[in-house]
């Protein structure tokens, strides 16, 4: 065992004494071990916690690993592989690349370590999840690379300035992209099985889902947005989250009859308007915007009266009057909360 904070560690000195080996036995029940979960033991390497061959999932999860171990790259049957918060950088993931073994790995998770660039993960034919999110990578240069099987795609809280190299994802459902440099939607029309897109924190000022009619989770939080439109095409919407940019104008949402969550708080909205067709909203978040009264909010809202279940508008100009709550529980009938005040 190496020396420093995992060797004093006692579930390290468990792992390397046998401990990690009957907690596989127990999660691949009888037979061989199929699950190896090392998870915050603290590990600075491998080398003495057994590897059986059989496995076909490994988790590392928050230990102090800087390399990879190459038994890893034995393991003809292993599917997941997770490597998430520790110390990899680029030359440590390298050899990945090589091992053909492990060729048929699905889900790769190398979240939060030290990565600078996209992985070499070309070897994986049949990849499903690759998730590369809280490193330094500054730029999308490598995802051509990988298998156009990747159905969930995670690369937030880098540094990523332009959206490229995903054209080939044609059966991407998942494409997080938050908490980075981005200030233009583009290169997202060939993914016409995306059900999800995580852009919250950006640069971005303007909406461009190039007709993504099969989306049903958007989230645009924390933009430059000053406009609602560009929404028209995604008609299985479901959810929308528009919170934090600097909107003036509910507007081209009319399109959206699947939509059930609509949040638009900390904007610069004045009304409550356009989405009186909208008949199964469930949740509206409209807190801290300008709106000065509740006149018109039951024809505004005219589709989901019945059932709209949750709706903030504090730190509204409208929230201060003396019949807020009971001139929103008259108009709606099967509200569960105002604000963050649950209905008994």
């Amino acid at each position: 065992m190496a020396s420093g904070e995992g060797a004093g560690d006692p579930r390290a000195a468990a792992a390397a004494s046998g401990e990690a080996g009957s907690k596989m036995e127990a999660e691949g029940q009888e037979g061989p071990a199929l699950c190896l979960d090392l998870t915050s033991y603290q590990l600075h390497v491998l080398s003495e916690v057994e590897i059986p061959p059989t496995l076909e999932e490994v988790d590392l999860t928050a230990n102090r690993l800087s390399s990879v171990d190459p038994r890893i790259g034995r393991l003809a049957g292993l599917r997941k592989l997770s490597f998430r918060q520790n110390l990899l950088d680029d030359a440590a993931v390298a050899p990945l690349s090589s091992w053909d073994a492990i060729a048929g790995l699905q889900e790769l998770v190398l979240r939060d370590n030290k990565l600078t660039r996209i992985p070499d993960a070309s070897i994986f034919k049949g990849l499903l999840i690759f998730d590369v999110s809280f490193n330094e990578i500054s730029s999308l240069t490598g995802l051509s690379k990988v298998s156009n099987t990747l159905k969930e795609l995670y690369v937030s809280k880098n540094e990523v300035a332009k959206m490229e190299e995903l054209e080939h994802f044609h059966a991407l459902e998942i494409l997080e992209l938050g908490s980075n440099r981005l200030r233009v939607m583009e290169n997202l029309e060939t993914l016409t099985n995306l059900q999800e897109l995580w852009l919250g924190r950006n640069r971005i000022r303007t909406v461009n889902l190039c007709g993504l009619k099969l989306i049903k989770k958007i989230s645009l939080q924390s933009n430059r947005l000053t406009s609602m439109d560009g929404f028209q095409e995604c008609i299985a919407l479901e959810e929308l989250y528009l919170s934090h940019n600097g909107i003036q104008k509910m507007e081209c949402l009319s399109t959206l009859q699947n939509l059930r969550v609509l949040d638009v708080s900390s904007n610069k909205l004045t009304a409550i308007e356009n989405i009186e067709t909208l008949t199964r909203l469930e949740d509206l978040w409209l807190n801290d915007n300008q709106i000065p009264s509740l006149d018109g909010i039951e024809a505004a809202l005219a589709g989901s009266r019945e059932k709209l279940t949750t709706i903030y508008l504090e730190r509204n100009p409208c929230a201060k009057t003396s019949n807020y709550s009971s001139t929103l529980k008259q108009i709606f009938p099967n509200l569960e909360q105002i604000d963050s005040d649950i209905i008994a």
